[in-house]
């Protein structure tokens, strides 16, 4: 028989805020059907509503961002699926340790990811995932944390494989 993990969330309703902030307080799995939660650690929090369409970003969007090199794209799946196949140029930061990849200082990030630490006033930060799902939390996270001009990718790499393709 399996053991089901429970997910307890808190939320606060403060009136500071503009949105529900919600707090991860367990350890929280995809039991087989991936959600906004999946593989995001004890002690997480986003905000509960998703981020507006002002906030994703479309393929031909992604792409004109290209010719600049201040883009931050982020891919926060799994390292074996960025290793399967990940837009040129991206950096794998695993979704399960964004919060506290984005903590590190600029240093540490550097010597971790082998990249430029994001600030967390660049609007040229967009994150990805396989299908938008994850990186809709992402996004949660990243703005939780004070990086407002964050964007993702919502089609994922999905959409980035099929546009490229044709």
């Amino acid at each position: 028989m399996q053991k089901m993990q429970k997910m307890l969330l808190v939320v606060c309703a403060l009136s500071l805020l503009p949105l529900p902030l919600v707090v991860v307080a367990e350890e929280t799995h995809c039991g087989g059907t991936p959600d906004r939660l999946c593989d995001v650690k004890p002690g997480a929090f986003y905000y509960e509503e998703p981020p507006t369409t002002d906030s994703a970003v479309s393929y031909k969007q992604l792409k004109t961002m290209f010719p600049s090199s201040s883009i931050q794209l982020f891919d926060v799946r799994n390292p074996d699926e960025f290793e399967a196949g990940h837009i040129p140029g991206s950096t794998n930061v695993p979704l399960g340790e964004l919060q506290e990849a984005l903590r590190l200082s600029p240093d540490q990030f550097k010597q971790r990811f082998g990249v430029q630490a994001p600030h967390k006033e660049d609007s040229s930060i967009v994150v990805y995932c396989q299908r938008g799902r994850r990186s809709a939390t992402a996004l949660d996270i990243m703005w939780a944390l004070g990086f407002s001009r964050a964007r993702h990718y919502a089609g994922g790499y999905s959409d980035w494989v099929q546009n490229e393709e044709q």
